[in-house]
């Protein structure tokens, strides 16, 4: 079976977890080549800094202008298992509709049913795993960013 097939058998889950990784991938490309710019986030941070504002403040807004799209990141990463759970539902229903529909003299009338399920459930989980790895990445990389801001920063300024 070709990746076509794979995915046409799948159903329309499959196809809205494949929407979900182009979104989601989309992201990450972006956030990798955008947070590794540190000194240039620093410079950006420093720049916009409002002498009548609290410093610890102003930097916790800008971390929080860097964690844009994260929550999309993590709601994908924790979506697309549970969808792939769903198309195992809706394929083992599917079995047994067509085994109470035609009884089990023939075994391909259930097999059809279970490949939905399981490759709903592959796709759910093929998709999960790259976006929970760079969620994690891109929140300990910002973390790195936070702390380094705080003691360039502040540091500089006391």
């Amino acid at each position: 079976m070709n990746i076509l097939e794979f995915i046409d058998k799948g159903g329309i889950i499959v196809y809205i977890l494949i929407f979900l990784n182009i979104i989601g991938f989309s992201i990450i490309i972006y956030k990798f080549l955008t947070l590794p710019q540190v000194k240039k986030i620093l410079q950006n941070i420093t720049m916009n800094l409002d002498v009548n504002k609290d410093l610890e403040s102003q930097i916790e807004y800008e971390i929080k202008k860097l964690e844009s799209g994260l929550v999309i990141i993590k709601n994908i990463a924790i979506i697309s298992p549970l969808l792939g759970l769903l198309g195992t539902v809706v394929g083992i229903y599917s079995s047994f509709e067509a085994i109470s529909q035609k009884g089990l003299g023939d075994p391909t009338i259930f097999s059809g049913g279970i490949a939905v399920a399981l490759i709903t459930t592959i796709a759910g989980i093929i998709v999960s795993i790259p976006h929970q790895i760079a969620y994690n990445h891109f929140i300990s990389f910002i973390d790195k960013i936070e702390l380094r801001a705080k003691k360039e920063i502040i540091g500089n300024i006391k």
